[in-house]
């Protein structure tokens, strides 16, 4: 089974390569192009968000109207490497495992299990609050990875916490540390990570992310 998986992630990356470069760039690629680069220095200026975001947007509906495969390859790499990733970073045969279209994960309302878990989804939004978890073993590893996602998590000084978070387009925002534009990543460990026995690793990466991180 893990060979499969192998051969099933390296096999979705390299058909999303192919149908990347197998065709030159047409004019309405190079205007998407040029409206999403302008729409992350717009960003990433941080005065004028709502016109960059606005220009990331109709970027995007171009590039989805005039070229579905591409859009199709980039699903499929995505997908290709989140189910490497798993297979790098979960406990074999102790994790749950989800992959879908859409995703809404309400975890702020009431008491949740946290345990190893893996979502990938093409729009995800997932509210969670780490001080209603019921925890199960001493270290958890949870995986959020996909297209686009919209995330508000607040954690919980009673665990060791590290944080792996990376967004191609949009911002992370953990604490009052906050990042905009293009190629966002944040490392972070707890102060109490090394002491604490109850660990939960948290990686997150998504091409297009909105990103809240509230510290206790």
């Amino acid at each position: 089974m893990d060979k499969r998986k192998r051969l099933l992630a390296a096999g979705l990356i390299a058909l999303g390569v192919m149908m990347i470069f197998g065709k030159g760039l047409s004019f309405f690629t190079i205007v998407a192009l040029l409206l999403l680069a302008y729409g992350v220095y717009k960003v990433r200026q941080g005065e004028e968000t709502k016109t960059g975001y606005t220009l990331l947007a109709v970027g995007g509906g171009l590039i989805l109207v005039s070229h579905f495969m591409l859009v199709v390859a980039i699903l499929m790499i995505s997908l290709g490497l989140y189910f490497a990733k798993v297979r790098k970073i979960q406990p074999q045969g102790n994790y749950t495992q989800r992959q879908n279209i859409t995703s809404s994960v309400h975890w702020d309302r009431d008491p949740w299990v946290l345990q190893n878990t893996s979502m990938w989804h093409i729009l995800g939004e997932l509210d969670i609050d780490l001080s209603l978890a019921i925890v199960e073993g001493s270290h958890n590893v949870m995986m959020f990875q996909g297209i686009v996602g919209d995330i508000d998590m607040s954690l919980f000084e009673g665990y060791g916490i590290e944080i792996e978070a990376f967004v191609l387009f949009g911002q992370i925002e953990l604490g009052q540390e906050r990042r905009t534009g293009i190629l966002n990543k944040v490392n972070w460990k707890s102060p109490n990570y090394d002491t604490c026995e109850q660990k939960v690793k948290i990686i997150i990466s998504y091409i297009v992310g909105d990103i809240d991180i509230h510290l206790s």
